[in-house]
């Protein structure tokens, strides 16, 4: 079939059946894999002869879960690693080399950035951090030696956007790799490939397996720079594990539909939160207040499920809200199908100093949830205070 939706796609591409015909993809849990003969696994190890050596390589599982995400994204290829840090140094380590400098959004997961400022820079990489939303201040920090602009759109937690389509034409002028964190958004409503970027990276663990079951990574883009990033992976070992691909594989046959109802309960909960009195603040790209909403509209296909709320009090008010609730799981996981809560200068951005979360805008009260899809009623109950 030509010309099939996000959803069949979702549900369908990838699989191969076996000689047993299953109908749900088969786990292929082997290290290795072996050969009819000598002169076949030479081949093999050859590139002369495609075929599987070993799984952290190729496994037919993985390559499922590849193949699938690929055509989902509009990508040539997929890589999938053993998590979204991985899939992130993976893609820096591979197509950087002493001496090279990278524009990087201040906007991201705190660990990203724990990453460039403490190990990346090891390697003698020099790493500029800028505002997400602003173009000019990316064109502006282009140097002679600037070889990737690495950022996520929309932020975590702040839901920041930045003009895909006008950065890729400057990263394009430029010669300069535009890699981008699609971990929020997911393919079902965003596709940056498609918007001029060049690379898009995800932590598969979050909204693609969808129910918190496992780790997980993957880079998706053209071949050539997959061919590099693979080489890196083959060889420095964050391969992704065959059960790992099963699970992801399952958790996209519903990413579109869940995508819609993360979207829908985040919506009604982000406007519940602007009419309560305890909140000070409330972030959320749905909203027409969110200085991103316009942006987000012309190359999203919704909003997204992450909400984030200052509250009164500083910290001291965010802890006595967050410890107030009965249902909502209290962690920093997000994606997932049940409600999660975090604070996130005391977690996921806890390793950053002070002055990095000011710019980065995390205050002492700020509060993310990760809507998931309990009844609306049941959310919003479990923050009345």
């Amino acid at each position: 079939m030509k010309d099939r939706k996000f959803e069949t796609i979702a549900i369908r591409e990838g699989h191969r059946k076996t000689a047993e015909q299953e109908h749900s993809p088969a786990i292929f849990l082997t290290s290795s894999f072996a050969f009819d003969s000598a002169e076949q696994a030479a081949k093999r190890f050859a590139k002369e002869e495609p075929g599987n050596i070993y799984t952290r390589f190729t496994n037919p599982t993985v390559d499922a879960f590849q193949t699938r995400l690929a055509a989902l994204e509009g990508a040539e290829s997929c890589l999938a690693t053993s998590s979204g840090m991985s899939a992130i140094f993976a893609t820096l380590m591979a197509l950087l080399k002493s001496g090279d400098h990278i524009v990087a959004s201040r906007s991201m997961f705190g660990t990203t950035i724990v990453l460039l400022n403490d190990i990346i820079s090891k390697f003698n990489i020099e790493v500029t951090f800028v505002d997400l939303t602003d173009v000019s201040i990316w064109e502006k920090s282009i140097q002679e030696n600037t070889k990737i602009f690495l950022l996520e759109t929309p932020s975590n937690p702040l839901g920041e956007v930045v003009d895909i389509r006008a950065l890729a034409a400057i990263s394009k002028k430029n010669n300069i790799v535009l890699a981008v964190d699609n971990v929020i958004m997911t393919p079902a409503l965003q596709q940056p490939l498609a918007l001029g970027a060049d690379l898009v990276i995800h932590s598969a663990t979050k909204y693609i397996d969808g129910q918190g079951r496992c780790l997980a990574g993957a880079i998706a883009g053209n071949n050539e720079l997959l061919e590099e990033i693979g080489g890196f992976i083959k060889t420095t070992g964050p391969a992704l594990s065959a059960f790992n691909a099963w699970i992801l594989i399952k958790g996209l046959e519903t990413l579109s539909l869940r995508m819609k109802a993360h979207c829908d309960n985040a919506n009604k909960l982000a406007n519940w939160l602007v009419k309560q009195e305890f909140v000070e603040k409330v972030h959320y790209l749905g909203l027409e207040s969110h200085p991103s909403h316009q942006v987000a509209k012309s190359q999203q296909s919704g909003f997204g499920g992450i909400v984030s709320f200052e509250v009164k009090g500083g910290q001291e008010g965010a802890f006595r809200l967050i410890n107030n609730t009965q249902m909502l799981s209290i962690t920093a996981n997000l994606g997932d199908t049940k409600s999660t809560i975090t604070h996130p200068a005391t977690t996921t951005h806890g390793r950053l100093s002070d002055d990095e979360r000011a710019q980065s805008g995390i205050t002492d009260g700020l509060i993310r949830i990760s809507a998931g899809l309990e009844d609306i009623g049941d959310i919003i109950s479990d923050l009345k205070i």
